[in-house]
């Protein structure tokens, strides 16, 4: 970030703070609501053919399919930022984007629990603009293919990417526990890394830039034409 720019944003971050503790001083009530979003979730890593038993299983224990999506997700990193616990993510879906904070809570459980707050995007290109004039640069680059259910509180994920299959159950802990114990699947093991830990585990660095992606499908030969020879 340019020395000007930096001054900008320092200066309208204490601007910010002076004005929300003014506010709190004044009357509570009349301060803006911020709220924490917390995420609840437990991720297992699949087998191919637990993968076909759990995309089975969920209409039958009454999950509704919500969509298929190809993601291409975005790691950034800057000076806040420690990717061992907190992350900035751009992910790209189509035209569209999604930009998220995460923190994750420390614990020894398999359910995780960490911050999520995250904004719908019209234009992922302006945002990367954005975080680049900020200060803020790519770390890593994962590509997921998703198919999102839902049923009752919880949402569950089946995900494929370069490095493996999984599932991810979000919802009250419960609830959680139950669907686990609907689906049944024999032998499910649960993954405690994240996404981008994994990347950082599995991909292939360009740069600085650790990138898992899909490989391109291979182009077929096009068929010779009958009673042609092949060049020499």
């Amino acid at each position: 970030m340019k020395n000007d720019e930096w001054k900008i944003f320092h200066f309208s971050f204490h601007i910010f703070h002076f004005s929300f503790n003014t506010c709190e001083e004044r009357s509570p009530a009349s301060c803006p609501l911020i709220t924490m979003s917390i995420e609840i979730e437990k991720k297992y890593r699949l087998t191919k053919k637990q993968q076909e038993e759990v995309l089975q299983r969920l209409p039958r224990i009454g999950a509704k399919l919500r969509g298929e999506d190809f993601e291409v997700n975005t790691i950034y990193t800057g000076e806040t930022l420690d990717l061992e616990r907190s992350i900035l993510r751009l992910r790209r879906v189509g035209n569209r984007g999604i930009l998220a904070y995460k923190e994750r809570f420390p614990s020894s459980s398999a359910i995780k629990r960490q911050r999520e707050d995250e904004t719908g995007l019209d234009d992922p290109n302006a945002m990367e603009l954005i975080l680049d004039a900020l200060g803020f640069t790519p770390a890593l680059v994962y590509e997921k293919r998703r198919e999102t259910w839902r049923l009752g509180k919880t949402e569950i994920v089946v995900d494929e990417l370069p490095f493996g299959l999984f599932m991810e159950i979000e919802g009250p802990e419960n609830d959680i526990q139950d669907v686990e114990s609907k689906l049944a699947i024999k032998r499910l093991r649960t993954e405690t890394a994240t996404y981008p830990q994994l990347t950082l585990k599995h991909g292939i660095d360009y740069g600085g830039v650790v990138e898992s992606r899909f490989p391109e499908p291979r182009k077929e030969k096009a068929a010779r034409p009958p009673g042609s020879k092949a060049a020499s």
